[in-house]
């Protein structure tokens, strides 16, 4: 068995050095999350698409209008007047317009999209109508809840050339406790970890800000009215023209969410789908470094019985592989947990189950991540907010009406 022995001393180093990132991740988002920015120079365009109204739309679209940034403008974009969020939103803007510091606030209307995803084509509408004085574009979903200081601290890496694009992450608050929210919450945190001062980052579209002269350099005025995915292709483009996605920890959002089983499938399958589709690479390694944490654990738990049965001398080393693994992920989880807890002060208690959930059953959150990634291995069509769309390639799309909302 002194395969088995090298092979443990491999899995168990692996799992140190896994923490040890965590842990400097942990740290960064820690040293960075309260520092205080004060450049308020430059003309930032913060551009939301939306479609139907989203879980707590209200509190949201309030916190877009209350941003402590003395230069901004704030565009809505909806694809049709019929939309139940234009409506709400022309209400919000006569009710808040007048305590926020937006220098503009308007409500577009886009019309349908014919050749790329409906998110794409609100923010297109919204691009083609800015004016030289714009220096930046900014993007907020509206399911996610900003702090007043979120445009600052969006803005503020972008003043270094050698980040040409920045951005945030959300995190799910179960607003119900039911297992598939807290299965979505744990998931969704795991990935949110993994943002850090790294050339690993990727770009999300529900926190994130780029220069407009960026913007063109790299193409993404091309390439956005041909794709489905915002944050994908812009975190290609900048990548591809050497430049670095500066993660900031300031800009973790928070987003409001209960869920069922059936929207966690749909969810993370369309994820994961469109990741692979326009990052296969990435989609690679994650389905691998997914496999790997399943087969380590119930292979290693698996020959420690069997070390048991036939009462074998390393006996104390296979037991102990499986319980460091598990101690590992745990402690991940801690980390994490124990971050946002931080940045989201005031959601603390809301997610007080959530943090439970992650840390005591990271071991079944692995089966089940591994299990949605391996589903988005097949099918290129995919349904969001009611409209279907087929991958065809990174720059081409099929758009269809769907009856059902994805």
């Amino acid at each position: 068995m002194l395969w088995y022995y090298y092979t443990a001393i491999l899995i168990i180093i692996s799992q140190l050095l896994i923490v040890f990132q965590a842990f400097r991740n942990y740290r960064y988002v820690l040293t960075k999350y309260k520092k205080q920015r004060h450049l308020q120079s430059q003309r930032v365009a913060l551009i939301v698409p939306c479609k139907g109204l989203d879980s707590d739309f209200e509190k949201n679209v309030a916190s877009l209008f209350n941003q402590d940034y003395g230069n901004y403008l704030l565009w809505f974009v909806v694809g049709e007047k019929s939309d139940p969020a234009y409506g709400e939103l022309c209400k919000l803007k006569d009710r808040l317009s007048g305590e926020s510091k937006a220098l503009d606030v308007q409500i577009l209307v886009s019309g349908r999209a014919e050749f790329c995803g409906q998110k794409i084509h609100n923010l297109m509408y919204a691009y083609n109508r800015i004016d030289d004085k714009v220096q930046i574009l900014a993007f907020a979903d509206s399911d996610v809840r900003l702090r007043a200081d979120w445009l600052k601290h969006i803005v503020w890496p972008l003043r270094e050339y050698r980040y040409g694009a920045a951005t945030g992450y959300r995190w799910f608050v179960p607003k119900r406790n039911n297992i598939a929210t807290l299965a979505l919450s744990a998931l969704n945190a795991r990935v949110g970890q993994q943002l850090g001062n790294m050339r690993f980052n990727q770009a999300w579209g529900g926190s994130m800000a780029i220069r407009v002269d960026i913007f063109r350099k790299v193409g993404l005025d091309k390439l956005w009215p041909k794709v489905l995915s915002d944050d994908l292709s812009l975190t290609y483009a900048v990548k591809k023209a050497g430049m670095k996605l500066a993660f900031v920890p300031a800009c973790l959002v928070a987003s409001y969410e209960s869920t069922t089983w059936l929207r966690l499938f749909e969810f993370a399958r369309r994820q994961f789908l469109i990741t692979r589709i326009y990052r296969p690479w990435p989609w690679l390694a994650g389905l691998a470094v997914s496999l790997y944490s399943v087969l380590c654990l119930w292979a290693t738990a698996a020959l420690a019985v069997y070390g048991v049965v036939i009462s074998d001398k390393h006996l104390p080393l296979f037991i102990a592989v499986p319980i460091i693994f598990v101690l590992c992920q745990a402690a991940r989880a801690v980390l994490r947990q124990d971050m946002i807890g931080k940045v989201l002060e005031k959601d603390r208690e809301k997610m007080r189950f959530a943090r439970i959930a992650d840390i005591f059953f990271s071991w079944i959150w692995s089966l089940l991540l591994f299990g949605l990634m391996l589903s988005s291995a097949v099918g290129r069509t995919i349904c969001w907010r009611g409209i279907k769309y087929r991958l065809i390639s990174p720059t081409e799309t099929i758009v269809k009406p769907a009856r059902t909302t994805g």
